[in-house]
């Protein structure tokens, strides 16, 4: 997607993708991992998830990398945070205490910048992409992130012919592909298409949401 996709979605408040709440599965999941305390966590695409807080809540360094602007800045004003901003690369970084979020492309992270996260949370990042860059977002993750590194992953998979994304369908293939290299396993596979009436609408039977735990 182009980034005038997504400063648009954020401007016009199109953001049916942010959850109101903690995302279950990762509260479920997370402390299971084992992730030492104050282990890095890279969050990609956070947008102004409340998924950043609780990770930080539970005593980790979180690095959150959003390309909007306008999300960061909600972020640290709907959570009462005065941020530290500076500079770093291609990045804008905000700061405050735990919680650094990198205003920028994701794809212009190098080793340098995320080489000492132990932990990777991705809620909505994979699913936002459409299938080259997504083939280009796995690659980076496993260029740069190191060895040791584990976390979560949360994917749909429904009929891609009868909607058009965001959010894409990711199958199961496609991610062990993706991430090849890394150890998946699947934790969890929920039906949600009676809570989902615009696939529905579009005719879909099936709507499977994904939880899989990755490490490497």
């Amino acid at each position: 997607m182009e980034p005038a996709f997504w400063h648009k979605r954020w401007a016009d408040n199109q953001i049916g993708f942010h959850q109101g709440q903690v995302n279950p599965y990762l509260q479920v999941h997370w402390p299971a991992l084992g992730l030492a305390p104050g282990s890095r966590v890279l969050v990609p695409l956070c947008g102004k998830s409340l998924d950043l807080a609780w990770l930080a809540g539970q005593g980790y360094r979180v690095l959150g990398v959003e390309l909007s602007r306008h999300a960061v800045e909600r972020f640290f004003h709907e959570h009462g945070l005065e941020a530290e901003v500076s500079q770093r690369g291609a990045f804008e970084v905000w700061r405050s205490a735990e919680v650094e979020l990198w205003c920028g492309d994701f794809f212009a992270l190098r080793a340098a910048d995320i080489g000492d996260c132990r932990g990777l949370y991705d809620r909505a990042a994979l699913i936002a992409l459409p299938p080259a860059m997504r083939a280009a977002y796995m690659q980076l993750l496993s260029a740069l992130l190191p060895a040791r590194c584990r976390g979560l992953l949360v994917t749909l998979d429904y009929d891609q012919s009868l909607l058009a994304g965001p959010p894409f369908s990711v199958g199961d293939e496609e991610v062990r592909q993706g991430l090849a290299g890394w150890q998946v396993d699947e934790l969890e596979a929920v039906e949600m298409i009676l809570d989902s009436p615009k696939f529905v609408q579009a005719g879909a039977s099936s709507l499977l949401e994904r939880v899989y735990r990755v490490s490497r």
